[in-house]
């Protein structure tokens, strides 16, 4: 009886003292109440010794809360043939085929195939100046579509007196890139010499908006002349921009018939601002300075002509 009465006794003493500890964290616990980890020397991986280069490199998966990136295909290194246009209809199954023929050859002129034509004045100006003030025009008017062209320049100034010096254009212009038309056709100059010349050019738009365009024009007399100009449009609001623009000309050799001379023979600056009433007709005022270089100031000495001038300009900017 005296063991029985021993072992129940304790039982009743350890019961409270275990309900203590119930629901109490045992995080806090010391190091050593954990159990002890396998030895370095004993590997716990079971794929230890194992192939693994089969496997994905774990590596590259993306981690928690990231999304791996995914590129865009690669795109060709050079540009591919358009498919070939079908030929079996099926709308020729149940229409007359030939009604049909005339109708897709409208939709093609009116996607891409209209011809349309544009007449524009780039600058038609009166200009006040120190030696007399006179008068200057540069306008171009073209026919076609949006490969093929033709196209008519036309550039010139004078004064009171009359015209000094004025030109005209007959071009073909075909799209030879994105941006840019390669210009064949004559010129011939009114003034101050009748002259013709073959010319061959170009025009684009560059980076950042800027009209460009260049020529070379070769005379019935053997003459070589050049021409470089471009211009660009800052939009200050939606109808107030303000258009710096330039303009070289260029000669191979002498040519005093027309008081030319060899190299840079003159150039242009200018800085206009125009207000767009509507995109196709904008008045301007605006400054331009020219300037003779070379042999061809030379001549204009002895003709007792400017050779560096400034005008304030007024004038208009229009196209339909």
């Amino acid at each position: 009886m005296r063991p029985s009465l021993i072992a129940l006794f304790t039982m009743l003493w350890a019961g409270p003292a275990l309900a203590q500890h119930a629901g109490h964290d045992m995080s806090a616990m010391p190091e050593t109440a954990q159990p002890q980890t396998a030895p370095a020397s004993v590997s716990a991986d079971p794929h230890a010794g194992h192939d693994m280069s089969g496997m994905a490199n774990p590596s590259a998966a993306p981690r928690d809360g990231q999304v791996q990136a995914m590129g865009p295909p690669p795109l060709p290194d050079h540009e591919t043939p358009a498919p070939t246009p079908p030929t079996d209809h099926l709308a020729d199954r149940v229409f007359d085929p030939a009604a049909m023929d005339r109708a897709r050859a409208v939709l093609r002129q009116e996607h891409g195939g209209a011809q349309v034509s544009q007449v524009m004045a780039n600058l038609l100006e009166y200009r006040m100046r120190s030696g007399g003030d006179g008068y200057h025009w540069d306008g171009e008017a073209w026919f076609g579509g949006d490969l093929n062209r033709l196209v008519l320049k036309s550039e010139g100034e004078g004064d009171r007196h009359g015209v000094e010096s004025g030109e005209i254009q007959a071009l073909y212009s075909r799209a030879v890139g994105l941006y840019t038309d390669l210009q064949i056709g004559v010129r011939q100059d009114v003034e101050p010499k009748s002259r013709t010349y073959a010319a061959i050019g170009f025009e684009t738009l560059l980076p950042y908006w800027i009209e460009a365009g260049g020529a070379l024009f070769l005379s019935n007399k053997g003459d070589v002349l050049g021409r470089a100009e471009g211009a660009i449009d800052w939009r200050l609001t939606q109808r107030l921009i303000l258009q710096p623009r330039a303009e070289l000309n260029f000669a191979a050799q002498d040519i005093p018939e027309t008081a030319i001379g060899s190299g840079l023979s003159d150039g242009e600056l200018g800085l206009r601002l125009r207000y767009e009433v509507r995109r196709e007709f904008a008045p301007y005022v605006g400054v331009a300075w020219t300037r003779r270089f070379g042999r061809t100031a030379d001549y204009a000495r002895a003709q007792d002509r400017e050779v560096s001038d400034t005008s304030f300009v007024v004038g208009l900017r229009a196209w339909f």
